[in-house]
């Protein structure tokens, strides 16, 4: 033991969360951090920071390209694209950047989680150091204008120039990103977070290291971790303050389950020890599901764009409710993974919509195959189950209803066929049964190391994100979410880290009162 390598706080996972947790600890020169990543740096990496190449890194290996189990309501097809490389999704996906609905966070808080509602999370957005603005005006491509123009005036809803204004209820209109628009580059958690300060003595990279389990120390805390490093070796490297888990949604539980931390029963029919009985390790499975129509256009479109989905739309479609219930982006290509598997012809040049859930009902699981931790777990979203039939019905009236705005002007003027699910499919039934084969992810899975009361059997964390029954480890990714934000969660897990630096250090937090 005297050989292991000691710092006073290690971060598993150099991802959105761990970076920011690495770049502030080490503020303090006297305070020690050790930051052990999968994947390698993005630093000089033109496929990872030209934000226009996103798509281009799904099923690569920056991805880890995780897989669901089969879903009878749903697409078994899916490509769960988790990011294996410095800044973790935020160096891997679109970076579209909205703040939490207040009304978002009120759930939190009615779920037991004190001090976590918007009073006290939102004012963190003044300490993110991401730059954050709406899509330059050069990257507005103009079929992607016609369609923002065409959805307001199809449904009367506003347009919104910046919805991180204010909270809002609906609206069209170009989204927000964490970018430079001048370069067309990142402003990921890494390049705002850590690349400035690599220099620091006081920080410790280990990248292409790979975490496997967790040990504890001679006082019972789980405060050493085992890795795997790039040359195939194995070490184990000791926090003297705390370990602090950000693999994310799928790998932290992964992390915690090989670790002997989770449902007692299934552990030990796996042989693996059981360190703490945690019914909640990897329940609570979240996302936002989606579905997609797909239109040929005339012609090739302008080339101009952020990120090929620069704009959206959200819908009330309960008249008293505050907060959207369904959610749009427009993409400026055609996204037909899905389609061409069920039949729908390829197409050089056209467009989607791709109506999605912003809370939905289904609620998944997560689990270890067996106690091999070089095997993937088991994912079942279950996807469209949820027994009212709500996430179905919101996915089959957002295909109606981007009928209705692929139809106004000046957006149809673009278009020349619906290629899928095609203008014959056209009943409830047939939307549904379309819908859900072409269902695919928004890529957000989180909840499953849920916070919550005391009370509450199935939560995993305190709201000091301490894990129960445990002692050492924290968690701090989207893991944390009791519920999925209405909003693609970027920047609430940036929020959720600079608030947890808070809490981990003690200190009190910007929304709090004296």
């Amino acid at each position: 033991m005297t050989d292991e390598p000691e710092y006073d706080y290690v971060i598993v996972g150099g991802g959105t969360a761990g970076c920011v947790l690495a770049a502030r600890l080490t503020e303090d020169p006297d305070c020690r951090v050790c930051v052990i990543e999968g994947g390698p740096s993005d630093v000089g990496d033109e496929r990872i920071l030209r934000l226009r190449n996103w798509i281009n890194l799904l099923g690569s290996e920056f991805d880890y390209g995780y897989t669901t189990v089969e879903q009878p309501r749903g697409n078994s097809h899916i490509l769960h694209s988790r990011a294996r490389v410095l800044g973790g999704c935020s160096s891997h996906n679109t970076v579209i950047s909205f703040l939490p609905l207040p009304e978002d966070l009120d759930d939190w808080v009615d779920r037991g989680c004190t001090g976590w509602g918007p009073d006290v999370l939102l004012p963190y957005r003044h300490r993110l150091q991401n730059r954050i603005v709406p899509v330059a005006d050069k990257d507005r491509n103009p079929i992607a204008r016609d369609f923002v123009t065409a959805a307001a005036s199809a449904l009367g809803v506003p347009v919104i120039e910046d919805f991180n204004a204010r909270p809002f209820a609906e609206g069209a209109g170009f989204f927000s990103l964490a970018y430079e628009p001048e370069s067309n580059r990142r402003s990921s958690a890494s390049v705002a977070y850590l690349h400035p300060v690599l220099d620091r003595p006081n920080l410790t990279l280990r990248l292409e290291t790979w975490a496997y389990g967790l040990l504890p120390d001679g006082d019972g805390r789980l405060t050493r971790v085992q890795v795997r490093q790039s040359d195939g070796t194995t070490a184990t490297v000791r926090a003297a303050r705390d370990m602090l888990l950000c693999a994310g949604a799928i790998d932290t539980p992964r992390l915690l389950l090989l670790s002997g931390v989770g449902p007692a029963q299934q552990l030990r029919d796996l042989g693996i020890e059981v360190r703490a009985d945690v019914p909640g390790v990897g329940e609570n499975l979240l996302d936002h599901p989606e579905s997609v129509i797909v239109w040929e256009t005339h012609g090739p479109l302008p080339p101009n764009s952020a990120m090929d989905s620069d704009a959206g739309l959200f819908l009330r479609r309960a008249p008293r409710g505050p907060r959207p219930d369904l959610m749009f982006h427009f993409y400026q290509v055609p996204f037909t993974v899905n389609t061409e598997r069920l039949g729908h012809p390829a197409i050089e040049h056209g467009v989607c919509m791709t109506p999605n859930v912003p809370r939905a009902r289904s609620v998944g699981r997560m689990w270890l195959a067996d106690a091999d931790p070089t095997r993937q777990p088991c994912l079942d979203f279950r996807y469209f189950t949820d027994p009212e039939g709500y996430d179905e019905k919101t996915i089959v009236d957002g295909l109606g209803i981007a009928r209705e705005v692929a139809a106004a002007a000046p957006l149809r003027d673009w278009l020349k066929r619906e290629v899928a699910p095609g203008p014959d499919i056209r009943t409830d039934a047939e939307l549904s049964a379309y819908g859900r084969k072409a269902a695919h992810t928004v890529y957000h899975p989180a909840g499953t190391c849920r916070m919550g009361a005391d009370d509450d059997p199935l939560a995993v964390l305190d709201p000091q994100l301490r894990v129960r029954g445990v002692s050492g480890v924290r968690v701090v990714d989207a893991s944390l979410f009791p519920t999925m934000p209405t909003i693609n969660p970027m920047l609430t897990v940036l929020l959720a880290a600079e608030r947890a630096v808070d809490l981990i250090k003690g200190t009190r937090q910007p929304g709090e009162a004296r």
